[in-house]
């Protein structure tokens, strides 16, 4: 049986938020795209979006905290602010860890901060595709081993550079298939990102990851930084995706 793929829309401001909410999304991702690929949103917007999914809706609020170098401290008090700001999943992406060993370190001390101050919050390691254009971060089959040890509950896989490429321009079916089993193997969920657009859908359904997070597929001339996010686009995408 096919899985069921989750649907993450990352909205940027309050307005986009009141679309993405009410197009009963799964998950709504309070972002920042003028600051990166998992660039933060200020704790104002991540409360002013909790507020509004309703009290008794399934859909979730998930907060990026930054493209993060390797400061454990650091992402740790950013990960506490998205969490007492309302987060119920946090996103961490692993920019500056250069290897297992740092990944492992920094997202120990994330899940350490964000459990002990409510363990109902899911914890995500997000690593990059196109690890080797930036010269840092772990390599992407070694997100699940750094997000198992750490005690994260999502292994993620984004692209950093947003210059109009793709996730398949880096990584191919086969090899995201290898990253979905490993994580699977060690009880982990998936989620994968990265420009995807309708016409990749059928490729993700036969990798099967668990969530799949977009933004610039929904905007206005399919522009991430400039483009509002479209309840018209959202549908499209999920009629594509659900058909």
């Amino acid at each position: 049986m096919e899985r069921e793929i989750k649907l993450l829309i990352s909205p940027n401001t309050i307005e986009e938020a009141i679309t993405v909410i009410r197009s009963n999304v799964n998950y709504i991702d309070c972002k920042n795209p003028n600051e990166g690929s998992l660039g933060a949103n200020f704790p104002w917007i991540i409360s002013e979006m909790k507020k509004l999914i309703p009290p008794n809706s399934s859909q979730l609020l998930s907060a990026t905290i930054g493209d993060f170098p390797y400061l454990p401290g650091s992402a740790s008090l950013a990960a506490l602010g998205a969490a007492v700001s309302g987060a119920d999943i946090i996103k961490v992406g692993l920019k500056g860890p250069k290897n297992e060993k740092e990944g492992i370190d920094l997202m120990e001390k994330v899940v350490k901060t964000i459990k002990e101050y409510n363990p109902e919050i899911l914890v995500v390691a997000a690593g990059y595709a196109d690890q080797k254009r930036i010269n840092t971060s772990p390599h992407f089959l070694d997100i699940p081993i750094i997000a198992s040890k750490a005690g994260c509950d999502i292994a993620m896989l984004d692209t950093y550079i947003k210059d109009g490429t793709c996730l398949f321009d880096f990584l191919n079916e086969k090899k995201l298939i290898t990253f979905v089993n490993k994580a699977r193997k060690l009880n982990l969920q998936v989620a994968l990102a990265g420009n995807l657009r309708k016409n990749h859908l059928d490729k993700i359904k036969s990798i099967e990851p668990d969530i799949i997070g977009i933004r610039t597929a929904v905007c206005e001339g399919y522009d991430r930084n400039r483009g509002q996010i479209k309840s018209e686009l959202i549908e499209e995408f999920k009629n594509e995706l659900y058909k």
